[in-house]
């Protein structure tokens, strides 16, 4: 078993190396008509490492001639297709600027906004590659609105937004986990604000309402009926956007416990006063 492995490792290296001799020629060699032919095999055989260096030689040598476009869109792809997608997207763009009447034009735009896609991180990371994504799919879907494109570039629009949202969530949920109520409640509005269509966004209030209640609970005596009162104010818009929630249940408890601390709170104010009088 050992023997055959270190057979069939010896046979790759080998295999390997008379693949890399040979791409070495073809590099070294003054003929440009046969270094295009190889890239054209290269690219054929979807061996795009190599196909990528000998377009990218030929590339000043081709520019202007029938060629170029059909080198430059292969060129393009041979990135792509090595998940190299910041030169694979500098290429479609280029492409599109290059030659913008091609019958390929709609299609490197498209693939354009779709390698700042390919580059879109988790949801912990920067999400600049997520909002370019979203900017160019709009800006492909209003200039090519017939296109079979479309439905492509909305479903790729909808999974970034969702992934915007995701994040924006776990921003705001860190606030709450920490304990720093007040930002979180400022953090969960803004996700309920910047997602109205969300299937989450009666959740996103409950935590509003949940994390204001908390600062409120939390709060010196002297604070806390202003901020119960906001919790109130919370729940009473709740019940106006989301009156046929699943959550209205859990609404309704926070609007009795905070009705309870406002009546005691009032209780003991009352009591305060009557001494003072």
């Amino acid at each position: 078993m050992i023997r055959t492995l270190r057979i069939l490792l010896f046979t790759l290296v080998m295999f390997l190396g008379s693949c890399s001799n040979k791409f070495n020629k073809v590099m070294k060699s003054k003929d440009l008509e046969y270094k295009y032919q190889m890239a054209e095999q290269y690219y054929a055989n979807k061996k795009y490492n190599y196909s990528q260096q000998l377009f990218e030689e030929l590339s000043p040598y081709l520019k202007g001639s029938p060629r170029y476009e059909d080198m430059f869109y292969k060129w393009a792809y041979s990135y792509y297709n090595t998940k190299d997608y910041i030169n694979g997207e500098n290429l479609f763009k280029t492409f599109v600027e290059y030659f913008p009447t091609s019958a390929k034009a709609e299609e490197c735009e498209f693939m354009r906004a779709y390698c700042f896609y390919k580059q879109s991180p988790k949801v912990e990371l920067d999400q600049t590659p997520t909002n370019k994504t979203m900017s160019l799919m709009q800006a492909f879907i209003n200039t090519h609105p017939t296109s079979k494109r479309v439905k492509e570039a909305n479903d790729i629009i909808d999974v970034c937004r969702e992934k915007l949202e995701a994040k924006e969530l776990k921003s705001a949920q860190l606030y709450y986990d920490l304990g720093y109520y007040k930002a979180a409640a400022i953090a969960f509005a803004n996700v309920s604000d910047n997602y109205p269509d969300s299937k989450r966004a009666d959740e996103y209030k409950l935590l509003v309402i949940r994390s204001y209640f908390k600062y409120a609970e939390n709060s010196y005596e002297e604070k806390q009926k202003e901020r119960f009162e906001k919790v109130l104010n919370e729940i009473s818009d709740f019940k106006e956007r989301f009156g046929d929630s699943k959550l209205m249940e859990e609404v309704t408890k926070f609007k009795t416990q905070t009705d309870n601390f406002l009546k005691n709170i009032n209780t003991t104010n009352n009591e305060q006063t009557k001494k003072t009088a």
